[in-house]
């Protein structure tokens, strides 16, 4: 008797793990062959124009607490510097991360110095974002790469709030558009064939969004140039007898 006991529960054991594993594998398949979530549902798509007289840019929402924010920022970098495109960077400091909102308060007072300055201080703060863990390290680091640069940190860097201001501002924007997460990335054109912008979702297709953006703004000019060049001339008036 113990021993067809046993043999049962042993069948049984293996059932259940075969249904274990069935389910895990159902799950897995799901996993990998359901589609993408949808991107951001975009309310107002005003601000995801690229700067005048750019084709393409990139458009970011930040957070400089945000440890997804920092891993995005050097694929951003590279992909600005290889296509030689502007990268817009809003602020969108989330009210749950501590020094976020100050970070970009500082990363706006370096671009009263530089534009280039600023964004340097913001690259750097994300290649350091682990070793920032409060309010107090966050003024440290400023300090230490403000005298890097030979320049001198005011004793209040922001005054009268000015700077606060535009931070402010962008984290509007952020809600007028529908922005319900950082980093938020799209790569929009101008005077496109194709999509005005596109969410970069999934961030392994980045290069291949812009280089579909770029193709997509190339042709419009050719095309506006060889409707010129084909276009007739007016004919030439005869001339006056006296």
């Amino acid at each position: 008797m113990p021993s067809i006991l046993s043999s049962f529960h042993v069948r049984h054991l293996l059932l259940l793990s075969a249904l274990v594993l069935a389910s895990a594998a159902s799950s897995i398949s799901l996993a990998q062959f359901n589609p993408p979530p949808p991107g951001t549902q975009v309310h107002d798509p005003a601000a995801l124009k690229p700067p005048t007289g750019a084709r393409v840019a990139i458009v970011e929402f930040e957070d400089m607490e945000c440890p997804d924010c920092a891993r995005a920022n050097p694929l951003l970098l590279e992909a600005s510097t290889k296509y030689h495109i502007p990268w817009v960077r809003h602020d969108f400091p989330l009210p749950m991360h501590a020094w976020s909102f100050q970070a970009a308060v500082n990363a706006r007072w370096f671009d009263t110095k530089s534009k280039a300055l600023g964004d340097e201080y913001r690259n750097a703060v994300f290649a350091n974002q682990t070793s920032i863990v409060s309010l107090d390290i966050l003024a440290l680091f400023t300090q230490k790469f403000a005298q890097a640069h030979n320049i001198a940190l005011p004793f209040a860097i922001d005054p009268q709030g000015t700077l606060a201001g535009l931070v402010k501002a962008d984290y509007a924007l952020g809600q007028r558009i529908g922005i319900e997460h950082t980093p938020t990335i799209w790569v929009s054109t101008a005077n496109s064939k194709g999509a005005p912008f596109v969410e970069v979702v999934d961030r392994s297709r980045l290069f291949q969004l812009i280089d579909q953006a770029l193709a997509d703004t190339a042709s419009a000019p050719a095309h506006a140039s060889a409707q010129k060049a084909t276009a007739p001339k007016p004919a030439a008036k005869p001339a006056s007898t006296p």
